[in-house]
């Protein structure tokens, strides 16, 4: 067998498929069925005719010439002297042809369709993939990663989802609200699916998977192939977050390390816990914490804060700022003076976001 047909033979045995897929399988799974039970009654039907005069195969094969409408000229023995035989056979043949025909042209509209419609949607997707840049690479969509998605969705940074399951990719569509995201079907840690990612023009990649060990071959393939893509990865085990930080990654988040924390939050703050829950859960809420670093050529270098007029451009507030060394000065005083390479700790309107980046650090391309 062909190698490409044997793949599409398993993916289909296997319901890989997408929703349109599955629709015309259900449809062939009528057809074969509603095909298989007019055989079968045109079977039945010569057997009493017949009066047990034909055998069970014979009556079987008759029916089956006849539904196909190849006839053979053949008959069954002796059928031209009994009577209701070939009226019989008449019904069955309009009536039951019908059944090869659908199952026949639903069968070819699986084939055609399927792989017409696979084939503009991956050429479409290629072309995607060869031009989004600066985005962020999410490996893994299981019960984490779908959750990072909703983040950055939320945040309106470009995404490209690698996952080696089909059908989870098909349910984060699903669930997208319409938005056309990016994915790659392959498994994260091949060189060539990061590739096919863009992790040369990605600005970050987030290790999602659900075990430390293909996260660490994340991680390591990852910064194998681009030293300045921002790596965070994910430890299910605490214990491993040292290793993938030797694997290369700039941040090891430990969920079961945090669930702990949020916890303990939830009974000793939880006004503080609710208001960050509204911050970034909140569909009505427009407004998130995001950091904007003042970029070499900044108009705003030595500017006061007071002075950066940023309150005047957007509703923002700046609430820290990390200066060069790491060190975080939070409630700024008016007075601070603006250096390149700090970062703005600021909370504003998600639709304000850029004019802001664009007010701090104007316009990258001019």
């Amino acid at each position: 067998m062909n190698p490409e047909w044997g793949a599409r033979v398993r993916r289909w045995l296997s319901l890989d498929l997408d929703r349109q897929s599955r629709k015309l399988v259900r449809r062939l799974v009528s057809a074969g069925i509603a095909f298989a039970t007019a055989m079968f009654a045109g079977a039945v039907g010569y057997q009493l005719i017949g009066r047990g005069r034909w055998s069970l195969h014979d009556s079987l094969y008759m029916s089956v010439i006849t539904l196909s409408t190849v006839g053979f000229g053949e008959t069954l023995e002796g059928m031209e002297g009994v009577p209701g035989a070939r009226t019989w056979t008449a019904v069955l043949i309009l009536l039951g042809s019908g059944t090869l025909l659908y199952f026949a042209s639903t069968l070819t509209a699986l084939i055609v369709e399927g792989d017409l419609r696979d084939a503009l949607r991956r050429g479409t997707m290629r072309q995607s993939l060869a031009e989004v840049q600066n985005h962020v690479i999410i490996c893994g969509v299981g019960s984490t990663g779908v959750h990072v998605l909703a983040e950055l969705l939320a945040s309106r940074i470009p995404l490209v989802i690698v996952d080696s399951s089909l059908e989870r990719i098909e349910r984060v569509l699903d669930d997208a609200e319409g938005r056309s995201l990016l994915y790659v079907h392959g498994d994260a840690t091949e060189d060539q699916v990061l590739e096919e990612a863009g992790i040369h023009r990605a600005r970050g990649l987030i290790a999602a998977l659900h075990d430390d060990r293909e996260n660490l071959f994340v991680t390591v393939t990852a910064r194998a192939l681009s030293d300045r893509v921002r790596i965070v990865a994910k430890a299910v085990e605490h214990e491993n977050v040292a290793k993938l930080e030797r694997g290369g990654a700039d941040v090891v988040v430990a969920p079961a390390l945090i669930g702990g924390v949020r916890l303990a939050s939830e009974m000793v703050r939880p006004s503080v816990v609710r208001f960050f829950d509204a911050l970034s859960r909140d569909r009505e809420q427009t407004r998130r914490i995001e950091e904007i670093p003042v970029s070499a050529g900044s108009s705003l270098i030595g500017c006061r804060l007071a002075d950066a007029g940023i309150r005047e451009i957007v509703d923002a507030l700046v609430i820290a700022i990390r200066d060069r060394s790491g060190r975080h000065e939070y409630n700024p005083s008016a007075d601070w003076v603006l250096e390149e390479g700090m970062v703005l700790i600021v909370l504003v309107r998600t639709d304000e976001i850029e004019l802001l980046k664009l007010h701090v650090n104007g316009d990258p391309g001019s």
